[in-house]
């Protein structure tokens, strides 16, 4: 079985994150980058397929720029076995759609994979549509918001569990699986995976290499743009109450005055 999991670079959350000014877009080079905290997962839950199914093999799959490649040693040295890196300055201010459609021609360089597996969403855009859109794009079953995965013979079902209560899906391979942070904890690489990352094969492709028009990518591709930002404002100090009495009817009053009641 070929699993393929995507996994992206993102901003540290515990980092101050910032937008460029020329363009609205998230400024990736004035923070910290790590893997996903949710892309770990995607990379545990198909390494537990692989350690499950003899003869498996997991590749990674990201877009990013150069420094993106410290993502991937991550997943590597958990144990996935490859990845590829899809990595061209055109590439800059993609929106989701055409993120989407830049990862489903990545994929399909990657000889008969049979099941995709990506987090629900980034930390750094909380879109939460790419996975469902890459499955759309390569013709195939999307599963998502999974807590739980299996994997029998040609087909795979997932638990889902919501608010509203669990559902099972079931769909034949290949399929796309998104998973949620309820899924698994990551292991930690161990000094020798970390080794051994440093071995394992990484192929890079620009836009050229993967088929890909550079219309289609980027800010000038972009379905979506930024017209305006600006940062967060401070808080401001809150209203104390002094209780006098009628303590009760000003806290209301205020409440009142902020539509929450």
């Amino acid at each position: 079985m070929n699993i393929v999991v995507l996994v992206k670079q993102v901003p540290d959350t515990y980092s101050e994150r910032k937008l460029d000014a020329s363009d609205g877009t998230l400024d990736r080079d004035a923070t910290d980058a790590v893997l996903d905290e949710i892309n770990e997962r995607a990379v545990e839950a198909a390494l537990q397929i692989k350690e499950a199914n003899d003869g498996s093999a997991v590749t990674v799959v990201t877009m990013g720029p150069d420094r993106a490649t410290e993502a991937i040693r991550k997943a590597l040295s958990m144990g996935a076995d490859k990845a590829v890196h899809l990595s061209d300055g055109a590439l800059a201010g993609s929106d989701a759609v055409s993120t989407a459609k830049a990862l489903a021609k990545v994929i399909g360089t990657v000889d008969g994979f049979d099941l995709v597996l990506a987090g629900n969403e980034a930390s750094d855009g909380r879109g939460g549509a790419t996975p469902a859109m890459v499955a759309d794009l390569l013709g195939v079953p999307a599963l998502t918001h999974a807590r739980e995965i299996t994997v029998e013979g040609s087909s795979v079902t997932v638990r889902r569990e919501t608010d509203d209560g669990v559902t099972v899906l079931t769909a034949e391979l290949p399929a796309v699986v998104s998973v949620g942070e309820k899924i698994n904890e990551p292991r930690y690489p161990s000094f020798k995976g970390i080794m051994a990352a440093k071995k394992k094969p990484v192929t890079t492709l620009s836009l050229a290499d993967a088929g890909i028009d550079a219309g289609e990518v980027g800010a000038a591709g972009a379905l979506s743009s930024v017209t305006s930002a600006q940062p967060k404002p401070p808080k401001s100090a809150g209203e104390k109450v002094t209780d006098e009495g009628d303590g009760g009817q000003r806290i209301a009053a205020f409440l009142v005055s902020q539509k929450l009641i």
